[in-house]
């Protein structure tokens, strides 16, 4: 066996070993710009820092085999939830598959976006999952005492099912995924999510049980994928933010937000953060600040792998730095495709 035939087997066992691990620090692999993970294909990225390092959670997206550059008729194929961390955004540790639908008795599948929490020196994973009826999506919480695991579900049953939001949208049984979760300054945790309704709800302390009714918010062109946080501008004034995807403008989906007061409103709409990501139809954003930055997280298609991409189907997670004007509004961000993601 020659040198060459060496190190291709070599590369090919880490290829395989990425993307897969669990809560093992075994890759590494340093930012060469957008896409930022290209080991495999990623989704619905949900940074946050823990300790002064930044961990970033993201949905796992394989390909099914039937056509090779498209996900053919069966669509996204979201198996689990990946987690990745680094230091200073150049140096990246893959820790692989952190959680999977199959740790919660009540799930049949589908890893849809997710967030981690820290609250009391315990890891919240507020999951999006398909539930055992056929037609219901669902939140689902998994707990641990470190951010990469391991995970277990914390209640025994879904937190959000879809019969506890009825609504006029003529998809309703995907009402309920995409969460994200802000704990305030006064220590009050608030959950928002949804799809074609963006609903919020306060919890518990436990953090397993809705504290609150599920309050509906007005958000304009809201599709999915809101990410909650409060932020203070340097006009000295607390906002709350929803940044989400919105609808269809441009073809697919963009990033628009929308800025309160209060978490519980008055909501008012603020335009678009970016157009639509190239070669995607969604775009999912996750907001974070992190050794004096703000980085704007999403997804776009342009990752190819073993001869399938880019496709809508298979995305591929990427980050952009995000700046605010001093009244607390966001500037628009310009996406980036190979290029040095920014420090």
């Amino acid at each position: 066996m020659t040198r060459k035939h060496i190190t291709f087997l070599f590369l090919s066992s880490l290829i395989l070993l990425a993307c897969s691990t669990n809560g093992e620090k075994t890759v590494t692999f340093q930012n060469e710009g957008n896409p930022l993970i290209r080991s495999c294909y990623t989704a619905d990225p949900a940074p946050v820092v823990f300790d002064g390092r930044l961990y970033l959670y993201t949905g796992h997206d394989e390909c099914f085999e039937d056509s090779a550059g498209y996900e053919g008729l069966y669509g996204f194929n979201i198996t689990n939830w990946l987690c990745f961390s680094t230091d200073d955004m150049q140096t990246w540790t893959e820790h692989g598959v952190v959680l999977s639908p199959a740790d919660f008795s009540w799930a049949s599948g589908e890893a849809w976006a997710a967030q981690v929490v820290e609250k009391d020196g315990k890891y919240w994973y507020f999951v999006s999952t398909q539930c055992a009826d056929p037609n219901c999506k669902s939140i689902g919480v998994a707990v641990a005492d470190s951010p990469t695991g391991p995970f277990q579900d914390a209640i025994g049953k879904p937190l959000i099912v879809d019969s506890m939001t009825p609504n006029a949208h003529p998809l309703g049984w995907w009402n309920d995924f995409d969460p994200t979760v802000f704990i305030d300054d006064d220590g009050t945790p608030w959950l928002s999510w949804g799809n074609g309704t963006c609903f919020l709800a306060r919890l518990k302390q436990n953090m397993i049980e809705l504290d609150s009714e599920i309050m509906s918010l007005p958000m304009e062109d809201y599709v999915e994928g809101p990410w909650l946080y409060k932020r203070r501008s340097e006009e000295g004034k607390d906002w709350w933010y929803i940044v989400y995807a919105s609808g269809g403008k441009e073809g697919g989906e963009t990033i628009s937000y929308a800025m309160a007061p209060e978490v519980t409103g008055p909501w008012t709409y603020k335009g678009m953060i970016t157009g639509t990501a190239k070669d995607s139809f969604t775009i999912h954003p996750g907001i974070v600040d992190f050794k004096g930055h703000t980085y704007l997280f999403y997804h776009n298609s342009t990752l190819s792998l073993h001869g399938y991409g880019p496709a809508t189907g298979r995305r591929s997670v990427c980050v952009d730095e995000m700046f605010y004007n001093p009244d607390g509004t966001i500037r628009p961000v310009t996406q980036t495709y190979g290029l040095p993601a920014s420090k």
